[in-house]
C-alpha cells in the first residue's frame, strides 16, 4: 500500500530542486500535491510534468498576507495533511562585508516565510481537525557556523529552532513538526555557490564544488533523490511518535 495514499501535500520552492523530487515521491506514494513557488510559470510546467495529482500557485512565502490567503484557498479546495517548507535563498560574504539587504532578503524567506507558512497551514490543520505533518528544511549549516556563510547559517538554526517550538506547541493537535538537515546537494544552485566562494577564497570556479564533494564521508555531493526517504518518512505515518527533532541526511558530514 501507497504510504501517503489519500493525502494532499503543499511544497514550497517546489518548481524544481529538493521541492521537485519530493512532490514527485510523494505523489508515486499516492499522495497529491500542490507546487508552491515565486516561479509560478516553472511551478505550473512541473505539476504538468508530474501529472494529474500535481498542482501549482505562484506564491511569495515572504509575504504573509499572500500566504495567508494561498492557504485559505487551497484549504477550502482539501484538507492539508502535509507542509514541507523548502523555500529558501543563499548568500554569503565575510561578516565585515555583510550587507543589511542580503540579511533582510535571507531571513524574509528562509525564517519568515518558514514560520508564516507554518502558522497558516497549522491552522487549516486544526481546524480540519486530521492532524497533519510539517517538515521544514534546515541544513548542516544550521548545526555550525561557517565563516563566509554568517547570514545564511544563522537563518538554518533559526529553522532549527523554530521546528523545536513549533514541534512541541503542535503537537497537541496531532500535528507532527520536523525538519531535515542536508549537507551539500548539488544542483543547478551550485554555479552560484561555487562562484561566491571563487570569489571570496580566490578559486578557480569549479574547485570549491570539488572538494566539498570529495570532503563527504560517502564520498559525494547529495542529490535532491538523497533526501526523498527521509522526506517520506516523516510525511508518513511511521513518524507519528517523532516530534521536534531535525534530522541529518549528508552522507556523514554531521554527527548530532
Amino acid at each position: 500500500m501507497s504510504r501517503l495514499a489519500g493525502k494532499r501535500a503543499l511544497i514550497t520552492g517546489g518548481a524544481r530542486g529538493i521541492g521537485l523530487a519530493f512532490a514527485q515521491a510523494y505523489v508515486r506514494e499516492g499522495a497529491s500535491v500542490v507546487l508552491l513557488d515565486l516561479d509560478g510559470e516553472a511551478a505550473t510546467r512541473a505539476a504538468a510534468a508530474i501529472g494529474p495529482a500535481a498542482s501549482a500557485r505562484r506564491l511569495d512565502v515572504s509575504k504573509p498576507d499572500e500566504i495567508d490567503a494561498a492557504v485559505a484557498e487551497l484549504a477550502a479546495v482539501a484538507p492539508i495533511d502535509i507542509l514541507v517548507n523548502n523555500a529558501a535563498l543563499f548568500d554569503m560574504a565575510p561578516v565585515n562585508e555583510v550587507s543589511e539587504a542580503s540579511y533582510d532578503r535571507l531571513f524574509s524567506v528562509n525564517v519568515k516565510g518558514s514560520l508564516f507558512m507554518m502558522r497558516a497551514v497549522s491552522r487549516a490543520m486544526i481546524e480540519a481537525g486530521r492532524g497533519g505533518k510539517i517538515i521544514n528544511m534546515a541544513s548542516q549549516a544550521g548545526r555550525r557556523g561557517e565563516a563566509l556563510v554568517t547570514v545564511y547559517c544563522a537563518t538554518k538554526a533559526a529553522v532549527i529552532s523554530l521546528t523545536q517550538s513549533a514541534g512541541l506547541a503542535l503537537i497537541r493537535h496531532g500535528i507532527n513538526v520536523n525538519a531535515i538537515a542536508p549537507g551539500v546537494v548539488d544542483g543547478e544552485h551550485w554555479s552560484h555557490v561555487d562562484s561566491l566562494f571563487a570569489r571570496y577564497e580566490n578559486r578557480p570556479l569549479g574547485e570549491k564544488k570539488r572538494l566539498v564533494g570529495e570532503a563527504v564521508p560517502f564520498g559525494r555531493m547529495g542529490t535532491p533523490e538523497d533526501l526523498t526517504g527521509m522526506a517520506i518518512f516523516l510525511a508518513s505515518a511511521e513518524s507519528n511518535y517523532v516530534v521536534a527533532q531535525t534530522y541529518n541526511v549528508d552522507g556523514g558530514n554531521w554527527m548530532s
